[in-house]
């Protein structure tokens, strides 16, 4: 064989490795929002203080950036939107409560944004709770929680657990049914959605009938999984990002093992909770977690309903506008939803 040959299989063999590390490309309209986003000219979040990234452009600026290019109105319309707090020992937690139109009374669903427990609020994920009442036509209350680095894990759970016992008791008198009610969460909050449902088994209280775990922060202890490495420098969320959240969230590294952080490591602890869907996306640190949080649920006999979408990263699930996979996300969740509800 002619030596040129030999060398130029070799070095293509040797970059086989790197090329892998590179993750998938997005589709078409995924790198839209991309480009959107890398164009509004944010620094990378782990190079900032928590004040810092918190003011950064979020994805959810790149879709609506994005809609006005396409002339597309936002956000969607529902019934009714209205904001209110919870007293929680000595502080208060803001909810926002959206309202389908019609005559209730409706299912509720609980639902926990993401963040890394670090940035991003209510206004940040507001397209999410929007579409998901339209979709299941259900009230959907969408809880804030107190943020690291200022409040360390567990701070966030227990905020997010004391608001959902405050959706069972209904005391806002709100139009819902609090007999049929689910939980769903995205990225930190997905980890804090599964995190509920085991607190509810633990200490006695009422399970949600189902819950949906978009793209969940499943293990805290393990950075180094198959995604993590694809996906190592992917946007709009990284491995640094990951690790960085995990910086200002965990004040003792004994509670990365905590099954509230690392639900994936609960095992027999997982008996019992209700039916679970788990959402990711290819293009994802924590496309791995998914993986792992599906395998022990099923090895738990919790029933589990698990898809990736391919072409579109972490944070896609809100952005039905602008992005046709989110859509078919978004209807792939509520189709559990509407089954755990008896629709």
């Amino acid at each position: 064989m002619n030596p040129k040959y030999i060398l130029t299989a070799a070095i293509f063999a040797l970059a086989l490795p790197a090329m892998a590390q590179q993750g998938a490309p997005p589709d078409p309209q995924m790198k839209a929002v991309l480009d959107e986003l890398a164009a509004l000219g944010g620094k990378p979040i782990e190079t900032l203080s928590p004040d810092k990234a918190r003011q950064q452009p979020t994805p959810a600026d790149a879709v609506m950036k994005l809609m006005k290019k396409q002339d597309k109105k936002g956000p969607e319309p529902v019934g009714e939107v209205d904001d209110t707090s919870i007293a929680i020992g000595d502080h208060k937690v803001k909810v926002r409560v959206y309202s389908p139109k019609g005559k209730g009374p409706f299912p509720v669903i609980l639902y926990i944004h993401g963040g890394g427990w670090v940035i991003a609020d209510l206004d940040t994920y507001d397209a999410t709770p929007r579409a998901l009442c339209n979709l299941v036509n259900a009230i959907v209350i969408s809880t804030e929680y107190r943020h690291a680095p200022e409040h360390k894990f567990p701070a966030a759970h227990e905020d997010v657990f004391a608001v959902y016992q405050a959706v069972l008791k209904n005391g806002w008198k709100r139009n819902y049914d609090s007999k049929q009610i689910a939980i769903v969460g995205e990225s930190a909050g997905g980890n804090m959605a599964a995190a509920v449902c085991l607190m509810a088994k633990e200490r006695g209280v009422e399970m949600p009938l189902a819950q949906i775990l978009v793209y969940p922060v499943a293990d805290v202890t393990d950075m180094d999984t198959p995604s993590y490495k694809e996906n190592a420098e992917a946007k709009p969320l990284n491995k640094p990002m990951m690790e960085w959240f995990g910086k200002h969230t965990v004040a003792n590294p004994e509670d990365k093992k905590n099954p509230y952080l690392s639900p994936a490591l609960a095992g027999n602890a997982l008996k019992g909770l209700p039916p679970a869907t788990i959402i990711n996306a290819q293009i994802d640190p924590l496309k791995s977690d998914g993986d792992k949080l599906a395998k022990a649920f099923t090895d738990a006999g919790v029933k589990v309903n698990h898809k990736i979408y391919n072409g579109v990263t972490h944070e896609f699930f809100g952005m039905s506008a602008v992005v046709d996979k989110a859509k078919e996300a978004q209807e792939f969740a509520a189709t559990d939803l509407k089954a755990a509800f008896g629709k």
